[in-house]
């Protein structure tokens, strides 16, 4: 396996942000939040479902970052649709890579649920990042995005060394690592993610296809999914998530 990707600041200007005094410094006067979605989010029906009263839900555009499944989700082990036994557990984060880019949605939240978001995101390094519109125009504030931790700060920070919070949140499912490039999509999840994207029009869809990666960071999506045949997207979500992943 290859070793973890540190996070150097030096590599790029973007902010990490560590607590919620973090976050609120990038709140509009009214008290919101900007979020880039790039998997799930890319659909607004399942960003209501996390954020009921998120407004001004939008397409843009986030430069210098690349989408990767390489990162295992707990949600998948407590909603049943992982795979452990073929490595289909993976969820989506970004990583800041030269040269690539990214359609994303960009919305609001309120300035009161950053914590319950803080808290849901918990394996996440938080950026702020600086989205701009499909004909290239920055927007006016910056937005947050979920980027690939490493799992020693994850454990050391986020855990605060205690291995009792870790095996709540990922060693009761028998997960000792978490940021792995050995792991394939969830394959339920990857098919809502593909459909999000394709409701968004052909860009957004094309750019989903050709720039995300498996943990490999060589395989693009449509590469992937065109060797392992259509199966994927022929799949339908289990009956109790398909309106969470219905695309």
């Amino acid at each position: 396996m290859a070793p973890e990707i540190p996070f150097d600041p030096s590599t790029c200007d973007l902010a990490e942000l560590i607590n919620e005094a973090d976050f609120h410094s990038l709140c509009s006067p009214d008290g919101f939040l900007s979020i880039c979605g790039f998997g799930s989010l890319l659909s607004e029906k399942s960003a209501r479902s996390t954020f009921p009263e998120l407004r001004d839900f939008r397409v843009g555009v986030l430069r210098g970052f690349r989408r990767v499944f390489a990162h295992v989700a707990p949600i998948f082990y407590d909603r049943g649709i992982a795979r452990p036994e073929t490595a289909e557990v993976s969820s989506l984060s970004v990583e800041p890579c030269e040269g690539e880019w990214l359609v994303v949605t960009v919305f609001e939240i309120k300035k009161e649920e950053v914590s319950a978001f803080m808290e849901r995101e918990h394996e996440f390094r938080f950026l702020a990042a600086f989205p701009e519109d499909l004909e290239g125009k920055p927007f006016t504030r910056s937005a947050v995005v979920c980027a690939r931790y490493s799992d020693d700060e994850y454990f050391r920070i986020r855990c605060k060394g205690s291995r009792e919070i870790f095996f709540e949140r990922y060693g009761r499912h028998n997960i000792d690592k978490i940021w792995r490039d050995d792991i394939l999509p969830c394959r339920v999840y990857l098919r809502h993610c593909v459909l999000a994207a394709k409701n968004l029009g052909q860009i957004a869809y094309d750019n989903f296809l050709d720039h995300t990666f498996i943990g490999d960071r060589k395989t693009t999506i449509r590469e992937y999914l065109a060797s392992t045949g259509s199966g994927i997207m022929d799949e339908e979500p289990p009956e109790e998530l398909k309106s969470r992943y219905g695309g």
